[in-house]
């Protein structure tokens, strides 16, 4: 069920945070390391009635299909720091969070064991594989597999690359929100190099929060403060029913946690993550599946004149949030709070592209 709340816990001005220098510097010297794409979509900004809508193309990031490579490597950097001999890695995945990690720990020699729910996709499983991890199959949820990874690495003495943060793990998902930043600042200098002003609404999918965190801590910190939106799945929104909470405190998702959007599917937000984002977004939204699926061919098969893009489901979940605001008469109220129209620049994140290619053609192309 689609549905939006304002964020009663705002706390509006800039915050400050540290410097990213170092972080952007250690993406730059990686290998296959490149500013992923910002389209401009204009022919979908004019069919929606919005000034300019962007998408940032996360598609690309270093040949992994997604941008979870920005933080698992400046963490994995950090972790290594001051260590010397080998070192076991474990996290918990649906698929792209532990791909970026094993792929990290191939280039620090590092191992990297990997634990994923029943129903994680088998490509986006094989593909984790590929890049040398050891791949555990856990029946039951993601915060099932975050659970036995945790338990297991305490067990074995392995070090935990997770994204999300639960009591007694706090810094490394710090660290991998720092590793976002990359993204957010590649954003800029981008819209800067072409002369164009930095977006009015900015819409980020949700998940455990990670990439949301990175989101506010580069939006807030600076002199353009545009308005913040939290996209989830209606079935899988930790960050919808924990604003919800009479004090705003971290709140268990009550869905199913089965909405195609995979990379979205988990039950708990991150308590890294959440003190950043209930200070800094400005608004909460959930949608449907079938927002994400429109969201996906419209990026396939664009208006005339916008590039086509390769967007997975929760890589479309950006743009997913946008259309459901336009279009949908019950977030009429959401979309005048964003006052989203005709002088309204929008930026999406592409997250993730086609990930689990059979999935992909059945939505984009009605392939069986």
């Amino acid at each position: 069920m689609i549905d939006f709340r304002i964020n009663r816990f705002f706390a509006p001005g800039v915050v400050p945070h540290p410097s990213r220098s170092a972080v952007r510097e250690f993406h730059r010297n990686l290998p296959r390391y490149e500013l992923t794409p910002l389209h401009r979509c204009d022919g979908l900004a004019r069919a929606l009635g919005l000034a300019r809508i962007l998408v940032k193309d996360e598609s690309v990031r270093f040949g992994l299909e997604a941008f979870k490579a920005l933080g698992a490597s400046w963490a994995m950097e950090r972790v290594r720091t001051g260590r010397t001999g080998p070192m076991t890695v474990t996290t918990a995945t649906a698929g792209n969070h532990g791909r970026a990690v094993a792929w990290a720990a191939t280039r620090m020699d590092c191992y990297a064991v990997i634990f994923v729910p029943a129903d994680a996709q088998p490509a986006r499983v094989e593909k984790i594989r590929r890049e040398g991890a050891r791949v555990e199959v856990v029946r039951g949820t993601y915060d099932d597999a975050v659970a036995l990874a945790a338990e297991t690495a305490g067990r074995n003495g392995w070090q935990v690359v997770s994204d999300t943060g639960y009591p007694g793990y706090l810094q490394v998902p710090q660290w991998i929100a720092e590793g976002y930043s990359t993204l957010f600042e590649e954003t800029a200098e981008q819209l800067a190099a072409v002369g164009v002003a930095p977006p009015d609404v900015v819409l980020v999918q949700a998940g455990v929060g990670s990439l949301l965190h990175a989101a506010v801590d580069h939006f807030r910190g600076g002199s353009t403060q545009p308005k913040l939106v939290a996209v989830e799945p209606a079935e899988s929104a930790p960050l919808f029913a924990s604003i919800g909470s009479p004090d705003g405190s971290p709140t268990p998702a009550a869905g199913k946690q089965n909405s195609i959007m995979a990379g979205l599917n988990c039950g708990a937000v991150s308590l890294a993550a959440w003190p950043t984002i209930r200070r800094g977004v400005d608004l909460f939204l959930t949608i449907d599946d079938r927002h994400a699926a429109a969201a996906m061919r419209i990026l396939a098969r664009p208006a005339v004149g916008d590039p086509p893009i390769v967007a997975g489901e929760s890589g479309a979940a950006g743009l997913a949030g946008l259309l459901a605001l336009m279009e949908e008469p019950e977030l009429a109220l959401a979309a005048r709070f964003l006052q989203l129209g005709p002088a309204t620049s929008v930026l999406v994140i592409n997250t993730e592209g086609a990930t689990d290619p059979v999935g992909y053609a059945r939505i984009v192309n009605g392939e069986r």
